[in-house]
C-alpha cells in the first residue's frame, strides 16, 4: 500500500507525542495467549500471561503502548486528539514502530506491543496501516511475541479478519454505555459500527477454535480473545447502566475483559462535566471490583445494583455492600456452606474458597486454619462461623459492619486504593522516564535514517 506519511520528525520527536497521547487507553492486558516460539523468531507468550509490571492503579506497562498516529478526522468531545483541538500531531511509519517494538525486546523494556491509533484519512487507510505494521513484525521480523492492537470501528470487514490472524488479541472501544451518550459525545460514531467487528470477531474466534479441532496446525485467530473499554463519568449514567453493559457483552460477545476509565477534562468544552475533585477513580475502582464479581465470583448486576439504587456505595465495596445488605444469609459456616456461598463472603477470594473445600476434607477447619490459608479475617469475621461459632462476639447489624469495615480502611487496614489519601492518582510510567533511555532512542533513529538511505 502506498503510506502517505510526511518524516518531519525524528522517531524520538514521535515517541514522545504518540506514547503521551496513548496514557488514556487502559486496555493493555496481555494474559490469555499462548503463541510459541517456533525457533525461527524472538519472543513468546504463554497462557499465564506475560512478565507484566503494573503501576499502582493497576494498569500495565510491560507493553510498548503508543498510537500509530494522533492525527483524526473525529471530534469526539472527551478526547484529547480530537480534530479541533491544537495539539502536536504524529504519526508513525510501519517500519518505525517495528523497529522500536524489537529494539526495546532485545532490552527488556517490553515484553510486547500494544497499538492503538487515531483515524488517519479514513478507517480503512488506518486500520490497513496497522495490519501492515503487525505484518511486518510477524513475517520480516520474525516477532512472536504479544500483540494487541485496537480495530477501527467501521473499517473493512477483509481487514479486521487480516487483524484477528496477526494479533493475539483485539478490542473495539464502546467509549459509552449507552446508544444515546455515545451520540452526544462522539457525534462522528455509531453504535453500529462499534458491533459489528465484535461480533465478527467473536464469530470468528469459535470458527477458529472449532478449525483447530480438527487441524491443529491452523493458524490462529485472536487467541487472547477481545476487549473494551467504557469512558465513565462523562455523562451522568448510573453504575447499573454501565455494568448492565458488561454483563450483556460478557454474555453475548464473549469478551475477555471490559475496561474502565475515569473521564479525564483535558478539553474545555461545556457539554463536558466539570469534576471538581478531579476523575472519578474511587469510581473507575468501584466499577472494576463488581466486574470481577461477575466473571469471578457468580454474581449478576441485579443483584449488586437496581434502578431504584442504581450506584455503587463509595464507602464500601461492593461484595461487602452486598454482604450487609442481606444479612439474612448469614453468617456463613466454613465447614458446611458450599463453594458458591463462600465466594460470597466478604474476605474470602477464589483461591481460598477453594482451599477450604478442598482441606475440610480432611477435618473442620478454625479460625487459624483460614488464616493460615489466606482467608482475610478482619473482613470476614462479621459473616462466618466456624464449630457454629464467630471469631467475636459481635452483632449482625449492616451500620455497626458498615462503620467498622469503613473504620479499616481509614485507618489503611482494608482494601488498598489505587490513589493516594489526597486523591492524587499515581501517574502512568513512561519508557522515556528510564535513564539514558533517549540515547538509545536516538540511536535507534540513527539506524532507521542509515536503513532508508541504503538502495
Amino acid at each position: 500500500m502506498e503510506v502517505r506519511i510526511a518524516p518531519q520528525m525524528s522517531v524520538m520527536e514521535k515517541l514522545e507525542i504518540l506514547a503521551d497521547a496513548a496514557k488514556y487507553d487502559v486496555s493493555c492486558s496481555s494474559s490469555g495467549s499462548s503463541r510459541k516460539n517456533d525457533g525461527k523468531g524472538i519472543g513468546n507468550t504463554v497462557a499465564a500471561g506475560l512478565c507484566h509490571s503494573f503501576a499502582a492503579d493497576g494498569r500495565c506497562i510491560s507493553l510498548l503502548k503508543i498510537l500509530f498516529t494522533n492525527e483524526c478526522i473525529y471530534d469526539c468531545r472527551y478526547c484529547v486528539n480530537r480534530c479541533s483541538n491544537d495539539v502536536p500531531r504524529a504519526t508513525f511509519t510501519p517500519d518505525e514502530v517495528c523497529e522500536l517494538t524489537m529494539e526495546f525486546y532485545r532490552r527488556n523494556y517490553i515484553e510486547g506491543l500494544f497499538l492503538s491509533s487515531g483515524i488517519l484519512y479514513s478507517p480503512n487507510y488506518t486500520m490497513e496501516l496497522i495490519c501492515e505494521t503487525v505484518h511486518r513484525l510477524r513475517m520480516i521480523h520474525r516477532f512472536q511475541g504479544y500483540i494487541h492492537i485496537k480495530a477501527i470501528p467501521g473499517a473493512d470487514p477483509m481487514l479486521i479478519q487480516r487483524a484477528g490472524y496477526l494479533a493475539d488479541r483485539i478490542s473495539v472501544n464502546l467509549e459509552m454505555a449507552t446508544a444515546e451518550g455515545l451520540r452526544a459525545i462522539a457525534p462522528n460514531k455509531h453504535r453500529k459500527n462499534i458491533l459489528t467487528p465484535m461480533r465478527q470477531i467473536q464469530n470468528g474466534i469459535t470458527a477458529n477454535k472449532n478449525e483447530l479441532t480438527l487441524y491443529k496446525h491452523a493458524p490462529r485467530f485472536c487467541e487472547a480473545g477481545q476487549s473494551t473499554q467504557m469512558v465513565i463519568g462523562a455523562l451522568p449514567e448510573s453504575d447499573f447502566q454501565i455494568m448492565s453493559v458488561a454483563e450483556n457483552l460478557y454474555e453475548k460477545f464473549s469478551l475477555k475483559r471490559v475496561y474502565y476509565s475515569a473521564f479525564v477534562n483535558v478539553n474545555e468544552d461545556r457539554e463536558l462535566p466539570a469534576l471538581a475533585g478531579g476523575p472519578p477513580l474511587l469510581r473507575e475502582h468501584r466499577l472494576y471490583q463488581a466486574d470481577w464479581l461477575l466473571r469471578f465470583y457468580d454474581f449478576k448486576v441485579n443483584e449488586l445494583l437496581t434502578e431504584d439504587r442504581p450506584n455503587f456505595n463509595m464507602a464500601i465495596d461492593p461484595k461487602a455492600d452486598w454482604a450487609v445488605r442481606h444479612l439474612e444469609q448469614f453468617p456463613v459456616e466454613i465447614n458446611r456452606a458450599d463453594y458458591h456461598m463462600l465466594l460470597r463472603v466478604p474476605g474470602l477470594g477464589v483461591k481460598s474458597a477453594r482451599r477450604i473445600v478442598a482441606a475440610r476434607r480432611f477435618g473442620d477447619l478454625t479460625f487459624a486454619d483460614l488464616k493460615k490459608i489466606g482467608v482475610v479475617l478482619k473482613r470476614a469475621l462479621y459473616f462466618i462461623t466456624c464449630g457454629g461459632r464467630m471469631m467475636y462476639r459481635t452483632k449482625l447489624d449492616e451500620d455497626y459492619i458498615v462503620q467498622n469495615l469503613v473504620y479499616q480502611n481509614q485507618m489503611g487496614k482494608g482494601e488498598k486504593l489505587p490513589f493516594l489519601a489526597d486523591g492524587t492518582a499515581y501517574r502512568q510510567m513512561s519508557l522515556l522516564d528510564i535513564p539514558a533511555f533517549a540515547n538509545e532512542i536516538n540511536q535507534i533513529s540513527q539506524n532507521n535514517t542509515m536503513l532508508s538511505g541504503v538502495g
